[in-house]
Formats: structure tokens, C-alpha cells, sequence
């Protein structure tokens, strides 16, 4: 029978990390561990891990909830689950629970090695590409973070702004761009909701100045009238982010792309329900013209493996997913995971370590 227990680890970021809706220090996970109980030695894991002010299912009672599905799941007796199946055993409403019992399964179904998906990433064979993430903060700060990035070799890199002055955001961009033009560095904003409607598009025009491949969620998300005014007229093309976060039904996810077009989606399986429901956006994208790549939702490394291999077995060859986030915390979950010149890197023979608090 298929057994599910619960561990769970306070993340202790290395630095506050900011963000327009204010900073976090600490971030805490929830892992699934799913086994069969006739070979109790091969686990498979999923991570749930809803971020605070952002996911659906970051609620007070979000940890009952899981020992309830936990209980109840081991109740059913289950002999066996196909991953396209786990997401039916979990409500739309909490997003982070599908994604774990999904990644959970799938590992399971490898043979509890932490692969999910048979590529030449997972295989150790190739690297995905990935922006470099700059955090909000004081000028010095971010400044110390870009120069730290080209350094280490970095093609694309991903601003958080509407924290600081705006004038000195548009400095901080002049900068990079006079030691790496748009033939050497792609860069990509993301404002997190920070512009108002009224303002977006003449903060939009200054910077386009400085060739951004994108911005993500300029204003803040449920105004569809209102973004679908920016993404018509915006010199930059735009992505959005937080604006899918709750769509569960098609017919919403459809009505959002068809009033809106945005050049771009940031899919977030943490977010938007998973890995199915990610691939489900895609497609959906794809079909009207719209590109989107993924990204990693803070997790630890136990769900960054997960959206990593995702990536590598759908996304553009050559497009850098949003997965730099893997040396946010000084007490993550050791893995075999490692950046290189701007791309990250998996090897599986390597040592885990078991999350287990």
C-alpha cells in the first residue's frame, strides 16, 4: 500500500529577502514523503512550501490541512497512483500540496532517486540557462549583487524593482548597461504589482531606454482592463506573474490571455497548481502566440529539482528559466545541484540530504 508521512524545515534566508510587498527572513517547508509499504527504503518526495502573502494556500490552516490529507490519503489504502492522477486527490485551492504529491509520485515512480523527468539535465548531460536574480535593496546592495553576477558569468539577469526611488532604479540599469550592452546581457524587471495603472506606461517608456527583454507584472494583479491597456501600448514587453495566481478554470485562464496579451507568462507550479497545471498554461500560451518560461517559487532545492526538470523537459532549448534561487538559505537542503556561467547544473549520482527538519 502507498503510505504519505509529513516532515517540514524552517529555511532562514541569508539576507532579507525584499520584495514590493515587503521583506522575508524565513521561509517554511512542507515535504511529503510517499512510499509503498512492501519497499519502505524507496521514497519519493514532494515539497509544499506556499509563500506568505502570495499563494493561495498560505493560510492558518494550511499544516491541519496536510496531516488531514495525509491521514486521509493513508486511509484509502491505495495500491498505486499515476502522476496524472495526484492532482485530482488535491483541490485546486492549494496549489503547493498538488505540486508535492505530483513530484512526489513521479519520484516514487523512478525509483525514489529524485528524477522526474528522463532529460539530458537530469541525466547530468546538459545544463538549463538561467537568469541571474537581483534582490531589492539599498543601492550599495544591489550593486554588490550585478557585479557579483557578470562576474560570474551571467548572460541574463532579473531586476526586482519598485522598492527604491525610481530614479535610482533607472541608475542602477544605466549603469549595467554601460558595462554590458543588450548583445552581451539580456535583462529582465520585475515590479511585482509596484506601478500604478496611471503611471505604468511613462515609467514603462524610461525603461525601455535601457532594451529590457521584459517586465514582469507591472501593476498589480485582477486590474485585466487596466493591463490590457499596458501590455497594448508598453514599449516593454510584459509578463505576468501574480495576474495567474487563483485562475483554476479554463475558461478563466483563456479570458485572462484573450483580454490581456502579454508577450510573456512566469509560470510558478508552487503558484498555479502544479506541474500539470504549468504545462496546461503552456500550451494554452503557445496556442495564442504568447511565450512564458518557469521559475522557482523559493522553494528549497527539494522543489527547485522539481521546476528545474520540468524545464528541462519542455521549455525553449536556450531560454533561461527564472531558477536562480537555490543559494537563497543557509540551511536549504543539501543536493547536487550547482550554477555555472549562468547555468544550472544536476548530477545524479550526487548526495542528498533528507529534509527531515
Amino acid at each position: 500500500m502507498l503510505q504519505l508521512r509529513l516532515s517540514r524545515r524552517v529555511l532562514h534566508f541569508n539576507f532579507p529577502a525584499r520584495t514590493s510587498r515587503g521583506a522575508l527572513t524565513e521561509h517554511v517547508a512542507h515535504y511529503l514523503h510517499l512510499h509503498d509499504s512492501a519497499e519502505p527504503q524507496v521514497e519519493g518526495l514532494g515539497e509544499a512550501a506556499p509563500l506568505a502573502g502570495l499563494s493561495p494556500d498560505y493560510r492558518p490552516d494550511f499544516e491541519a490541512t496536510l496531516e488531514g490529507f495525509v491521514r486521509e490519503f493513508n486511509r484509502r489504502q491505495l495500491r498505486e497512483l499515476l502522476p496524472e492522477e495526484a492532482a485530482e486527490l488535491v483541490g485546486p485551492e492549494w496549489p503547493a500540496l498538488r505540486f508535492a504529491l505530483e513530484t512526489a509520485v513521479l519520484d516514487l515512480q523512478h525509483g525514489g532517486r529524485h528524477l522526474l523527468y528522463d532529460t539530458a539535465f537530469s541525466r547530468g548531460e546538459a545544463g538549463v540557462p538561467i537568469n541571474g536574480l537581483i534582490w531589492m535593496g539599498e543601492a550599495a546592495f544591489m550593486r554588490e549583487q550585478i557585479e557579483k553576477k557578470l562576474t560570474e558569468g551571467y548572460t541574463c539577469l532579473k531586476l526586482k524593482i519598485g522598492s527604491l526611488d525610481f530614479a535610482t532604479e533607472l541608475d542602477l540599469l544605466r549603469e549595467i548597461r554601460m558595462v554590458a550592452g543588450p548583445e552581451r546581457l539580456t535583462l529582465r524587471v520585475d515590479a511585482n504589482g509596484a506601478f500604478a495603472p496611471t503611471e505604468a506606461l511613462h515609467k514603462l517608456e524610461q525603461l525601455a531606454r535601457f532594451e529590457l527583454h521584459s517586465i514582469e507584472q507591472p501593476i498589480r494583479a485582477g486590474q485585466w482592463a487596466a493591463m490590457r491597456e499596458v501590455c497594448r501600448h508598453s514599449p516593454v514587453p510584459v509578463a505576468l506573474d501574480e495576474e495567474l495566481i487563483g485562475l483554476t478554470e479554463v475558461a478563466q485562464q483563456e479570458a485572462l490571455l484573450e483580454q490581456t496579451r502579454p508577450a510573456y507568462l512566469i509560470l510558478k507550479p508552487t503558484l498555479v497548481g502544479g506541474l500539470q497545471a504549468s504545462q496546461a498554461w503552456a500550451a494554452r500560451a503557445q496556442a495564442q502566440g504568447i511565450g512564458w518560461w518557469l521559475t522557482s517559487a523559493l522553494e528549497s532545492n527539494v522543489g527547485l529539482n522539481a521546476v528545474s526538470q520540468l524545464a528541462s523537459s519542455c521549455a525553449q532549448p536556450g531560454f533561461p528559466q527564472g531558477l536562480g534561487t537555490g543559494q537563497l538559505y543557509h540551511n536549504n537542503v543539501a543536493a547536487p545541484l550547482r550554477i555555472q556561467e549562468g547555468q544550472l547544473y544536476y548530477n545524479p549520482r550526487g548526495v542528498w540530504e533528507r529534509p527531515e527538519g
